[in-house]
């Protein structure tokens, strides 16, 4: 199995001038791409790192990001991309954890700083961006100007290639070690069922320090592809704008980024017309938000997807031409990866019974960083638990149910509440929702739905219950409805359901 490093290689050797990534106003190709990753490999190595030091990066998505990603790989290290919006109370940990020998950040990012001060005084910083006065820290152009050859990392591709601390952990940090096999297997797999080629490109908006970000990122550098990279979401009529002036071929993001782009864009107004495929991950995306994005984008086909970090990006995909015939389905295996669905009792379940979700295949990840204990209770006999539940229909297609950990118990029944998010979703009027069980005297949990509303349009609690009612069993239909501005995500877009838990008073708003 081909490492990443090597394929990326190859193009920039073959063909140098092939265009790479675009930040802004910069651009590179693939020659000057590898030409950078050399010269900071080289730097690591002439600083003293060896093979398998963890090398941190805090750094928003850019081309220095995917310099020092790849550099890292080519000296022998391991990578450890970081949250960059994080403070210094999660980074500290995360870098006391993987005992960071080095860390990239950005010039200004007062957390990143005083996390590492708080740290060894022995890690090599570097900073990208304006110098920080008084910093003891090499800047980026400094360690990008070594003149030395760059060494090629020995080793196996079975060897660790990358740590990812999961996001909405408790506790003790989780990190996910990646093999290099595990990201080529991966990328080959995605690469294979989306049929990407070297006249493809993205727009990427996803961070790369989670995995289905990351995975954006390789599978479009490891088949020579073109990555447009997109700061944030905060303006998406920027973002849709740069998709039309690129003429890019496909579009990856989660549930709530498709939502903002149309609730919030006017894509008929746009030339969209090059969108080959769109991509989504990263949480369940209603069957009736799957339906509005294939009316507002008609031309392009959409893959839904499902994965996790713990199984390096991707498990099951959907194919487009079955989307009628599945909705609310996330497909079948990708390839080299098996799926059963258990019982309590660890037995596979029947056809369309529900249990928790097991996977096998290349892509599974090694373990949890210097964690057994929480290793031993996820891998067994070389299957994941992915702790989601579901089912599989008699073709073997998976439906998901939500995450064992989200159940709601209410009276004798057990309650997902993604089966009651797709019906609220329904409504024309609501922009987002998310369910929770909240503590009853009586019943033990009862349901909730936190509501949040269009922008212009009105809803009442009565409505979103009356809808519930027409389409739910009566032990789904939500005893309160509270509207709210917006749901607390995390940077890849999903919803922190141990934020909304936290506070769960049973308030209504009508």
């Amino acid at each position: 199995m081909t490492p990443l490093t090597s394929r990326v290689e190859g193009i920039a050797l073959g063909e140098p001038s092939r265009r790479a990534l675009a930040e802004g106003e910069r651009r590179v190709d693939f020659g000057t791409l590898w030409a950078q990753v050399r010269a900071f490999a080289a730097f690591l190595r002439e600083s003293g790192i060896e093979s398998g030091d963890r090398i941190a990066l805090i750094l928003p998505n850019g081309i220095d990001a995917v310099v020092a990603w790849y550099g890292t790989w080519l000296a022998g290290g391991v990578i450890v991309p970081l949250n960059a919006q994080a403070r210094s109370r999660d980074l500290e940990p995360w870098l006391r954890h993987c005992e960071a020998r080095c860390v990239v950040h950005e010039g200004g990012h007062r957390d990143a700083s005083m996390a590492i001060d708080a740290l060894d005084s022995t890690i090599l910083r570097v900073i990208t961006g304006a110098a920080d006065p008084g910093t003891a820290a090499v800047h980026w152009q400094d360690a990008l100007a070594s003149t030395h050859a760059a060494p090629v990392a020995g080793g196996d591709v079975g060897d660790l290639a990358m740590i990812l601390y999961t996001s909405g952990t408790t506790g003790a940090p989780k990190g996910v070690m990646l093999s290099h096999a595990n990201i080529a297997a991966n990328v080959d797999s995605i690469v294979d069922y989306l049929g990407l080629g070297r006249d493809d490109s993205i727009v990427s908006v996803l961070p790369f320090y989670y995995s289905y970000g990351a995975s954006v990122l390789h599978t479009h550098l490891a088949v020579g592809a073109y990555l447009v990279i997109e700061p944030n979401l905060v303006f998406p009529h920027t973002m849709v704008e740069t998709m039309a002036r690129e003429r890019v071929s496909g579009f990856s993001g989660v549930p709530s980024t498709f939502l903002l782009l149309l609730n919030r864009v006017p894509l008929a107004d746009y030339d969209l017309s090059s969108l080959r495929y769109l991509t989504q991950a990263g949480g369940a995306m209603a069957p009736a938000t799957t339906q509005r994005l294939r009316e507002a984008l008609p031309r392009a086909r959409i893959f839904i997807m499902y994965g996790q970090t713990e199984a390096t990006a991707r498990l099951t995909w959907l194919p487009p031409d079955r989307l009628d015939e599945k909705p609310g389905a996330v497909g079948i295996p990708v390839a080299g990866v098996e799926i059963v669905v258990r019982r309590e009792d660890g037995q596979p379940a029947e056809p369309a019974e529900i249990g928790e979700v097991h996977a096998r295949g290349p892509g599974v990840m090694l373990g949890y960083w210097r964690n057994p204990d929480a290793t031993a209770a996820v891998l067994r006999d070389g299957w994941l638990r992915t702790g989601d539940m579901g089912h599989l229909d008699a073709e073997g297609y998976l439906f998901l149910s939500g995450r064992r950990s989200d159940m709601i118990k209410t009276g004798a029944h057990r309650v997902h509440p993604k089966d009651v998010e797709e019906v609220v979703a329904e409504l024309q009027e609501v922009d987002e929702v998310a369910v929770i069980g909240v503590d009853d005297d009586t019943l033990g949990q009862v349901i909730k739905a936190l509501v949040v509303v269009k922008s212009g349009q009105a809803l009442s609690a009565n409505q979103v219950k009356a809808h519930c009612r027409a389409r739910l069993a009566i032990y789904k239909i939500p005893k309160f409805i509270e509207f709210v501005d917006a749901l607390p995500k995390t940077a890849s877009g999903k919803i922190r359901r141990a934020q909304l838990t936290a506070t769960k008073e049973p308030r209504e708003v009508s």
